[in-house]
């Protein structure tokens, strides 16, 4: 995926804003949604980038947004992060197992009014790549289950493999 079509999955749950925020990408992977939502947030932000395999993401500083590296495995490990205006996990929640902890766990790092989106397949049936899978209405009742809320689907696009569509699905703490 090309980081313009992250981008078009996740902007409409990012608000451009003058002030500096603080986000979190967990499962970064090669950083593909990093740097894509890093062009979304206003200059002055940080956005921690997280994954259990070391990275190495380099964004080019054209909106002053840093970006810091992280390695742990946010689904085993306590992340010491401080509060979040948003968390974005992209192609990572189908690692998980235990979902319905982990949403639980992760919804607390979160502000008041912070924001959560999540890019996932649009499928139940598990394979080797997506071995924990979650479609959105499974997705939507886990999110409120953990406490979130105005839990909505952003947009869709086909999978380039062809099984089932991605979906990009954002859920605010706040009422």
């Amino acid at each position: 995926m090309e980081i313009a079509d992250a981008k078009d999955l996740i902007h409409d749950a990012v608000i451009p804003l003058e002030e500096p925020l603080a986000w979190a990408d967990l499962g970064c992977g090669n950083g593909t949604f990093t740097k894509a939502l890093a062009q979304l947030l206003p200059d002055g932000s940080t956005l921690y980038a997280v994954d259990k395999n070391q990275q190495h993401i380099i964004h080019p500083d054209e909106k002053k947004v840093h970006i810091e590296f992280i390695q742990a495995d946010f689904d085993k490990e306590e992340l010491m992060l401080p509060p979040l205006d948003g968390i974005l996990m992209a192609n990572a929640l189908h690692y998980v197992k235990g979902k319905v902890s982990l949403l639980a766990r992760l919804q607390k790092l979160l502000n008041a009014e912070g924001k959560f989106i999540i890019v996932e397949y649009d499928t139940m049936r598990a394979n080797p790549w997506v071995p924990y899978p979650i479609d959105f209405l499974h997705l939507q009742d886990l999110l409120y289950d953990a406490g979130f809320r105005q839990v909505k689907k952003l947009g869709e696009r086909t999978s380039i493999y062809n099984r089932s569509n991605m979906y990009s699905c954002l859920a605010r703490k706040g009422n």
